[in-house]
């Protein structure tokens, strides 16, 4: 199962892609989409145009996306969350299911703590990865909200399972 993990932007749209092979999570590849300072419209069919090419190529089964987060200036949030539309239209398009992840919740699955910067994200997807350098810091997001996804799926699961022997034991 292929994991596309997106970390939406207005100029620069990271993208990561993992694996999950024998219970083991890899590296797939990751970049960004660099749309320039083009009108917002043309930044957006580039971002839309974008993640389909990779969907395309790399065929992923799961989508995750990082949510919008209210930042202080109301005019990029906005931006911020028309690129996320681009993002996810693509993945509808390709009839993806869709995940979405706060900032803190993807920095918890990957750091272990909701407030980590940056570079301890690029470190620790470097290190749970085991990449031989470090990525661009888009690229790092990217993947860690797939990272952050293929850890909730499987929590879900295992849930699941455990609650599937509790209902089995009260049959009995």
């Amino acid at each position: 199962m292929i994991i596309l993990g997106i970390d939406p932007g207005s100029r620069i749209t990271g993208y990561g892609l993992i694996a999950r092979k024998q219970g083991k999570l890899c590296y797939v590849a990751s970049g960004c989409i660099r749309v320039g300072t083009n009108e917002l419209p043309e930044r957006l069919n580039n971002i839309f145009i974008g993640i389909g090419d990779i969907i395309r190529q790399f065929k992923p089964q799961q989508f995750a996306i990082e949510q919008v987060f209210m930042a202080k200036n109301p005019d990029s949030a906005l931006k911020l969350g028309q690129a996320r539309g681009a993002a996810i239209v693509a993945a509808s398009q390709a009839a993806l299911p869709v995940a979405e992840y706060s900032a803190r919740q993807i920095k918890q699955a990957v750091v272990g703590k909701g407030g980590a910067d940056k570079t301890q994200v690029q470190h620790m997807v470097k290190h749970l990865l085991q990449l031989p350098g470090t990525p661009q810091a888009d690229a790092a997001d990217a993947l860690a909200v797939a990272l952050c996804h293929a850890h909730t799926e499987q929590s879900l699961i295992k849930m699941a399972g455990q609650a599937s022997k509790t209902v089995r034991g009260r049959l009995r």
